[in-house]
């Protein structure tokens, strides 16, 4: 008799059972509620209750309840929260692999409802499974910087945690109990319920690797993991985060030798835009606007910042040397000496989703935000904004715009 997946001895692997599902299930509730807590942190920080300017998901509602000023301090703020959201959700990969083969074979069973209240669990798994590659897959895409999907990542990323993770809290609540009883004692056949006895085979192979060593293929995936990607937050080991597009050696060398997403070419600003002749900076508020060159503006007092670039793929520097105006000195420029305000940032990169962005009034009085015209001792290199950019502690790299062109101080 030929078996399908639908019988219960199709499925013959020894290793499938309570604990080994039980032990993935309780790291993945610990994981992925970092992932969750770490994402939503991102989403606050590219969009600290602006929702008029950095918004990517305007029709979010009450999903944007949590949106609040982003801090400044500490300054590595971002470079943490999301360092850790990217290398931990690439190394919990293999373990969410592995927990789906290990319920695989109760996404066959017979009926598919037994009742109301199992068709709507039925439905909710589908969602948990559905949702959970969804998110995993789109944040790798992101990561390596392959856009293939429609639409844009940063909705379609937002509301897939939603509704996963509504799944997957649903799911918790229902099955953590039994998997930690699952875990404290490895109980009889005769003590578990109907759908646990579900995930062992009634007629399973020769084992050839026991449950625990099992467990530590997986873990030993998760670790391989870990070690090729984390590497790109940290300078000294940047060789070794190979899985990571800005992995390897830095960019070029000297000052300006260190990562960026972006070039002048691929942003189009051409030498012509950006030269002293050419570029000017408009600044504007509440007295008016004023007009500055490069030579002006390094007529106006220079401070310093010791800052890192953090982006959203999970990659950083370490701290790089900025020197420049501040903000809050260019909005005492236009009316605002004691209170500067939020500001909007336009660039002279005319195409992309962030050639404009939106800085809250705490991160603009911050005496570490500089408008930039160096770093590392050195004149900013085209590819890292020349002649001008925003560097603001604690930001996501896109919203320390480059090639600066505007800056309109006032409430947003």
């Amino acid at each position: 008799m030929r078996r399908t997946p639908f019988s219960p001895s199709f499925w013959r692997s020894p290793v499938r059972g309570p604990w080994f599902t039980s032990v993935l299930g309780i790291v993945l509730l610990g994981g992925i509620t970092v992932l969750f807590v770490t994402g939503l942190l991102s989403y606050a920080a590219y969009n600290p209750d602006l929702a008029r300017v950095n918004d990517k998901t305007p029709d979010k509602g009450i999903l944007g309840f949590y949106l609040f000023s982003w801090p400044t301090d500490p300054h590595w703020l971002y470079r943490l929260t999301q360092g850790v959201h990217v290398t931990l959700g690439i190394t919990l990969i293999p373990v969410l692999l592995a927990k789906l083969w290990s319920v695989v074979p109760k996404l066959f069973t017979l009926p598919p409802a037994r009742s109301l209240a199992h068709a709507l669990e039925r439905i909710s798994l589908l969602l948990l499974v559905g949702g959970g590659l969804f998110e995993f897959v789109t944040g790798v895409l992101n990561v390596q910087l392959d856009y293939v999907f429609p639409g844009s990542f940063y909705p379609l990323h937002f509301y897939g945690a939603w509704v996963f993770f509504a799944a997957f809290a649903a799911h918790a609540v229902l099955k953590t109990p039994a998997a930690l009883r699952n875990l404290r004692s490895m109980r009889q056949p005769h003590q578990l319920t109907q759908e646990e006895r579900e995930l062992e085979s009634p007629d399973p192979d020769p084992p050839t690797v026991s449950r625990r060593g099992a467990l530590g293929l997986v873990g030993g995936g998760s670790l391989l993991l870990f070690a090729t990607t984390a590497g790109q937050d940290f300078d000294g080991l940047r060789w070794s985060a190979v899985l990571a597009p800005h992995g390897g050696a830095d960019p070029g060398s000297g000052p300006g030798g260190f990562q960026i997403n972006k070039t002048a070419v691929y942003a189009g600003i051409s030498a012509s835009e950006r030269s002293a002749e050419a570029w000017r900076l408009t600044v504007s508020g509440r007295t008016g606007t004023v007009r500055l060159s490069r030579a002006e503006l390094l007529q106006l007092p220079l401070h310093s910042s010791a800052l890192p670039i953090a982006c959203v793929e999970g990659w950083s520097t370490s701290d790089q040397w900025w020197r420049g105006v501040r903000l809050r000195d260019l909005a005492a420029l236009v009316g605002y000496e004691d209170d500067p305000p939020d500001v909007f940032v336009e660039s002279l990169q005319r195409h992309g989703a962030f050639r404009r962005a939106a800085l809250r009034a705490n991160q603009v009085a911050d005496p570490r935000s500089l408008l930039a015209l160096f770093v590392n001792g050195e004149e900013l290199t085209p590819d890292h904004g020349h002649p001008a950019r925003v560097i603001v502690p604690a930001a996501p790299g896109v919203l320390n715009t480059k090639w600066v062109a505007r800056m309109t101080f006032g409430d947003l």
